[in-house]
């Protein structure tokens, strides 16, 4: 495989993982919470390599699930006690949260070989040279089955709890009138938001992470209306954004994270212009119609 394939398929792998989670998120008018999990999940990074020693280690991955969940339980605690609103109780957690994991990388990193600025911000170019060696064979570069095998992960479980999530996300009364949990539902999927931020921390780090887990989602949230629909546009639009944004890092030979990032938002600009129902010009069109269809006395 060459050097651009894997960039590529690495790249839209974390897309489409992002994209998947991502639209319930935005759907449940969770954005904001990808974005705090995408943070505050530093420490259980951190905890795991003093506790491994490795950066390939399951236990990184289940330390920064951890955090994840706990995250998602502390931001409810607090929205819950009635003394702050959800956006406040996000803005008082992660920050906390994420300054921890600061402290315990700069305070270990000659100990445990992590570095701060791959966490943040990735390396998405360098993800071709680290590969996986099996008994003396490489079988490829390990992002390559990192990011697959979460993308797997989600495809199945949003596969089999399609229904599930579907319900909870558009009406979670009727989702537990009719004998499902919701609490279990959104634990699980904040679980799986969780897994996918730490999959890509270090192939494309916390920056692009975050504008996957949002962006695209929010693209398909105004040319679609059907879930199936909105599921599939982000994807396809997280894949766009990160061949769009080759492309301009290619150009301007910078950042190609930082690129894929700019190309999202290109699509959401886009998007926002141009969408037949929600788009600034379909609604001037509109109201242009209107005053035409009805003019002043």
């Amino acid at each position: 495989m060459s050097d651009t394939f894997v960039i590529l398929l690495v790249g839209c792998m974390v897309a489409s993982s992002c994209a998947l989670v991502g639209t319930f998120l935005v759907l449940r008018k969770m954005a904001l919470l990808g974005d705090a999990i995408s943070h505050s999940v530093l420490p259980g990074i951190a905890i795991g390599f003093l506790l491994s020693q490795s950066r390939s280690s399951l236990v990184m991955v289940v330390g920064a699930g951890a955090l994840g969940v706990l995250t998602v339980f502390l931001v409810e605690r607090l929205q819950r006690s009635g003394r702050l609103y959800a956006d406040a109780s996000i803005g008082v957690v992660f920050p906390a949260l994420f300054a921890v994991g600061v402290i315990l990388i700069s305070r270990y990193a000659s100990m445990i070989d992590l570095d701060l600025d791959c966490v943040l911000y990735g390396e998405i170019a360098y993800t071709p040279w680290d590969l996986v060696v099996v008994a003396g064979t490489t079988v490829g570069p390990r992002a390559v089955w990192v990011t697959g095998l979460t993308l797997l992960l989600n495809l199945v479980v949003i596969g089999l709890f399609f229904k599930e999530l579907k319900l909870v996300s558009f009406d979670p009364g009727l989702c537990e009138a009719l004998g499902f949990r919701p609490v279990r539902l959104h634990y699980l999927l904040m679980a799986l938001v969780s897994v996918t931020v730490v999959a890509a921390f270090e192939s494309v780090g916390a920056i692009l992470v975050v504008a996957m887990l949002v962006v695209p989602p929010c693209v398909a949230y105004l040319l679609v209306d059907r879930l199936v629909l909105m599921l599939a546009t982000a994807v396809a639009s997280g894949c766009i954004a990160v061949f769009a944004g080759y492309g301009l890092a290619r150009v301007l030979d910078g950042s190609i994270a930082g690129g894929m990032a700019v190309a999202a938002g290109g699509l959401f600009i886009l998007a926002f212009l141009l969408s037949p129902r929600y788009g600034l010009i379909a609604s001037w069109i509109r109201r242009r119609r209107a005053v035409g269809r009805y003019p002043a006395q």
